[in-house]
């Protein structure tokens, strides 16, 4: 079964409140607080970049995984925010890893990014060609922010999550995956930065009663797929980590599965939407509390921009 044996995430230590917010922006910490759940979130300066937040993300998991980095065999990158166009951020994480000869290569599937990518790690590790893949989450979108946009600023964090995966004997690992995804929604949400966009002009755009309704529909079916599919009942589940993207989407996850809340894991407060790193955050984040056991059935599930959509159900 292929299992995560390795998870390490990075955050800058810069950040910005939502009382910060206030002295620029026509908001208070009340108005944020009620729609989202936010009450801060890290900012990278200039010289924190996606690959240096991966790097970062990449060394703690290498090092809980007891392996080097070249004992790995692939490096994948899921981000929506590269260092650049081209080369892709997983060949300057790489170099920074110093593995060489190795195949690496960046996936932009927005927020489930992270969740794709264990998908396509997963099925590399099954043509036994691969013993070791780093999947990493990873993201510094707020470079990319227009600080006038109160509806779009105030959500968005930096951070970085990354896991070790490979494939044993054992009964723990990944016991089912759904990723799905509807393209005529594109327009919903997006970062203006491509060559369909003039230079200068970026900034995220969303229409956010349009995303919250679709994302709402969306985690709560992509949670039951992967149940299904792993033939448990919701009421199986030990941990419900879902995407840090809203409080008012995960509680409406919660619901759906009928789960109590303490099953379901939030820190939304502490790091606003980090897109494809909210979930191997929450990973690492979990395991240093001593919240995530050896056994623990785990669903983690994601919606965004795209529209893209996934779940990931495993035995920890």
């Amino acid at each position: 079964m292929v299992r995560i044996i390795g998870v390490g995430s990075y955050a800058p230590e810069t950040y910005i409140t939502n009382e910060d917010f206030e002295k620029f922006m026509d908001t208070s910490d009340e108005w944020i607080t009620e729609r989202s759940g936010i009450k801060k979130r890290h900012i990278s300066p200039p010289e924190i970049t996606t690959s240096e937040i991966a790097y970062r993300a990449s060394l703690r998991a290498l090092d809980m995984a007891g392996i080097s980095a070249e004992d790995l065999d692939l490096i994948l990158v899921a981000t929506s925010s590269p260092d650049s166009l081209t080369p892709s951020t997983a060949c300057i994480l790489s170099a920074k890893l110093g593995v060489k000869h190795k195949p690496c290569f960046d996936i932009s599937a927005a927020c489930p990014g992270f969740i794709y990518g264990v998908e396509i790690a997963r099925g590399l590790l099954k043509t036994g060609d691969y013993k070791y893949i780093l999947v990493v989450g990873v993201e510094s979108g707020t470079k990319f922010i227009d600080w006038n946009d109160r509806s779009t600023a105030v959500l968005f964090g930096d951070a970085g999550g990354a896991c070790i995966l490979t494939q044993d004997e054992t009964d723990r690992g990944i016991l089912s995956t759904f990723i799905s995804g509807d393209g005529y929604l594109a327009e919903l949400l997006k970062i203006e930065v491509g060559t369909a966009y003039p230079v200068g002009s970026w900034g995220v755009r969303m229409k956010g009663r349009e995303v919250f309704r679709n994302a709402v529909v969306q985690m709560g079916e992509a949670a039951i797929k992967a149940l299904e599919k792993a033939n448990l009942k919701p009421e199986e589940i030990d941990w419900l980590i879902p995407h840090q993207a809203n409080l008012r989407i995960i509680e409406a996850t919660r619901e759906r599965l009928g789960l109590p809340r303490e099953k379901v894991y939030v820190n939304i407060d502490e790091y606003g939407n980090t897109s494809a790193a909210s979930i191997p955050v929450a990973l690492e984040e979990m395991l240093d509390k001593g919240l995530l056991k050896d056994g623990n059935v785990v669903l983690c599930v994601s919606f965004g921009a795209g529209f893209t959509w996934g779940s990931l159900l495993m035995k920890w």
